[in-house]
């Protein structure tokens, strides 16, 4: 598996680069990573290829694992747009889109966009929405381990120190959390009209939640599913923010039944 790059898409009169890595062999799956940057999803999508017949897409939102951003790449919803032109230019159909975090809130923006070659959509404890009495919490406002401490339900065995990594590690996070900021982090992690214009998601779609994410609790989850027709809500047993990291396997049910019901409804 090698890290791939188109070059040329283009997003509203803008050109767009966009890695992504491709790996398996099967139903193709469009695995859309968090804040955390694009390692956060590598270990599901292996897990994803290994035991299911999947071909898994994992596109790195431009600015993150040390890659460029174009000024003018900078809302989520472009980005829909460019993973739209992406899985148009890989000629993909019946994609199942699954995005965790703020890939979640973009997966939520390609559910309402041409979804010509999309089938079913996996929101993983997805932000995005607005949902008095549940904000999603000021990520920004973190220490590193006040991050851990609300994503996970073993906060302990996610710690992150930046003191301990090299320069160039250290660039690859400020970039990251340069590209989030860009994306997102002046809107609170949410656009206040996403809500309502979920109503008229015609997809199917599943939210999945760990019961133990205080980034944007279980209740907000909720919120997320009631403002989606016919949505299934998914509740996963001691786990946080990032299932993908925390009970991969766990979550490879969770989104591969889903995929498996819909499959087999359309035969």
């Amino acid at each position: 598996m090698s890290l791939m790059r188109i070059n040329d898409l283009d997003i509203a009169g803008t050109t767009t680069p966009v890695s992504y890595t491709d790996r398996g062999k099967g139903h193709p799956v469009l695995v859309l990573h968090g804040g955390g940057g694009p390692q956060t999803v590598t270990g599901f999508a292996d897990l994803l290829a290994a035991e299911r017949p999947a071909r898994v897409i994992t596109p790195i939102h431009p600015g993150f694992g040390g890659t460029a951003r174009p000024d003018a790449c900078a809302t989520v919803g472009q980005l829909a747009r460019l993973y739209i032109a992406l899985l148009d230019r890989l000629s993909l159909d019946d994609v199942t889109v699954v995005g965790n975090s703020i890939g979640g809130w973009i997966a939520a923006e390609m559910a309402l966009l041409d979804t010509t070659r999309i089938g079913r959509v996996a929101l993983v404890d997805a932000v995005g929405i607005e949902v008095p009495g549940h904000p999603v919490v000021d990520f920004f406002a973190l220490t590193f381990p006040e991050i851990a401490q609300r994503s996970y339900y073993e906060p302990d065995k996610f710690l992150i120190d930046p003191s301990t990594m090299t320069p160039q590690q250290q660039a690859v996070l400020a970039g990251n959390r340069a590209a989030l900021t860009a994306y997102a982090g002046h809107t609170s992690m949410m656009d206040p009209t996403l809500r309502d214009r979920l109503s008229t998601a015609a997809l199917p779609m599943r939210v999945i939640w760990g019961d133990h994410d205080r980034i944007a609790d279980p209740d907000y989850g909720r919120a997320y599913a009631n403002a989606i027709p016919n949505a299934e809500f998914v509740l996963l047993t001691e786990t946080g923010h990032l299932p993908q990291l925390e009970t991969p396997k766990r979550l490879l049910p969770a989104v591969w039944d889903f995929v498996d019901a819909h499959a087999q409804h359309r035969r």
